[in-house]
């Protein structure tokens, strides 16, 4: 076979064969193959997409590119949770201490950053000294102890989707739906779990711009895994404004550790801002502890995960688990510099581009331009305000955190942009939409 056949062959919107895919993408892994012909399938494919018998051989052939984890002596049921990404982002790093407290393993294999979109390695890497980079004997011994564990992807754990997912991040391929499924799929058998709960995310700041194209790529998921014989559900949830208080690594390991030491931050509009991470993580939490059979019902589940929370429980599996793979929390790093934006209308906070957040972001380091890019982990973004609060002239919307103060003028730019005040109070943001199953 032909690179440049196959190529030409899917950007011609003819379908490809299993061998053909199989071919293409294993001589890839191999080297065999150049990124620039990788890019140019890739492309393909964005534009002419795939069919679900072209998406099934892509998903097969990532997973079989290396080793599959044999979780057979972890007892019980193995739950993990995949969020498509958004901005603020940080459930996983409190659900998963929630139900493992709870009694259910949670073997996660997590990824970075990728475009707009923050990545759990990069947060937890913010802890000095906490390593993501396990061996598979580790990553097992530490959920069986623990109940959670943090790792990336090795070099044996899916390798195709590995080199294909840093590719796929600069050419501006992310969004494409077979890339997204073959991609998450394939880590996610990999990892031999038997319950998979989705946060399939929909908004200005997230992959998929509608709730409907988040419902068509929640039930692609869900098909996938079902056919693999998992336990799949997904959640729909917003991501027109960004979650929570924080966006920026060591930021978001701040504000998980205040909610799991069960603060609040109150702001000048009187709500708490770390609510709707709160409130997500315990929704996740729920639908990951009911598929694993622990809990009759999501209520019953909803109230094992609230009460692991505030008991304190889920913060000392969080603690555990920092100290199983090398974390010193006492030693978080934060910036030391600041700037703060403001606003000079007044009216209501009534719409957020949240994509053009992220890309502020990325101007300040907190995420990668390009997949080999050394992040500032101390550096993000501050939420002062979401939509709904009324907003005065000289109302702090931002607060921009760093320490190199030359990067703030070009984030600041971006900033100021990415809000819109008006005069009529805008509807409530819904954070979940829809739940399937």
């Amino acid at each position: 076979m032909l690179a440049r056949e196959i190529i030409k062959k899917k950007r011609n919107n003819l379908e490809l064969s299993s061998a053909e895919i199989e071919f293409f993408i294993l001589a890839y892994t191999r080297g065999e193959i150049p990124d620039y012909q990788m890019s140019a399938l890739l492309m393909a494919i964005y534009f002419n997409g795939m069919s679900t018998e072209e998406s099934v051989a892509l998903t097969r052939t990532m997973l079989h590119s290396g080793i599959t984890i044999d979780t057979k002596t972890i007892p019980g049921f193995k739950v993990d949770k995949h969020s498509t990404g958004g901005v603020g982002d940080k459930t996983s790093l409190i659900l998963g201490p929630i139900v493992a407290a709870a009694g259910v393993y949670v073997p996660m294999i997590s990824g970075r950053g990728l475009g707009h979109t923050g990545g759990t390695l990069d947060k937890l890497e913010s802890i000095p000294g906490f390593n993501t980079q396990l061996s598979i004997e580790k990553f097992i011994e530490i959920t069986q102890t623990v109940g959670t564990c943090f790792i990336g992807q090795t070099k044996d754990i899916c390798p195709a989707d590995k080199k294909i997912y840093a590719l796929r991040d600069v050419t501006a391929t992310i969004e494409s739906l077979p890339l997204i499924c073959a991609s998450i799929m394939s880590k996610k058998i990999a990892e031999g779990i038997d319950g998979l709960v989705l946060d399939v995310k929909y908004g200005s700041g997230a992959f998929m711009k509608s709730l409907s194209d988040a419902k068509v790529l929640a039930h692609a998921l869900i098909k996938i895994g079902v056919g693999y014989g998992k336990k799949v559900s997904a959640l729909l949830t917003s991501m027109d404004q960004p979650l929570g208080r924080f966006s920026g690594n060591s930021l978001e390991i701040f504000e998980c550790l205040e909610i799991m030491k069960g603060k609040k931050f109150i702001s000048a509009a009187g709500k708490d801002l770390y609510a709707d991470t709160r409130e997500l993580s315990l929704q996740l939490s729920s639908h990951m502890i009911f598929l694993s059979g622990r809990c009759k019902t999501l209520m019953d589940s909803y109230a094992l995960a609230t009460e692991m929370l505030t008991s304190g429980k889920a913060l000392e599996k969080f603690q555990a688990m920092c100290a199983a793979q090398g974390g010193n929390l006492d030693q978080l790093p934060l910036a030391a510099g600041s700037y703060q934006l403001k606003s000079t209308t007044t009216g209501y906070l009534s719409h957020f581009n949240v994509e053009a957040i992220g890309l502020a972001g990325i101007v300040l380091r907190a995420g990668r331009r390009v997949s080999d890019d050394v992040l500032d982990l101390t550096s993000g973004i501050e939420f002062h305000k979401q939509i709904g609060d009324s907003v005065s002239d000289g109302d702090i919307i931002y607060t921009i955190h760093g320490d190199e103060p030359k990067l703030f003028d070009g984030a600041a730019k971006m900033l100021r942009d990415s809000f819109q005040i008006s005069l009529q109070k805008p509807p409530p943001h819904v954070l979940i939409s829809e739940v399937l199953q």
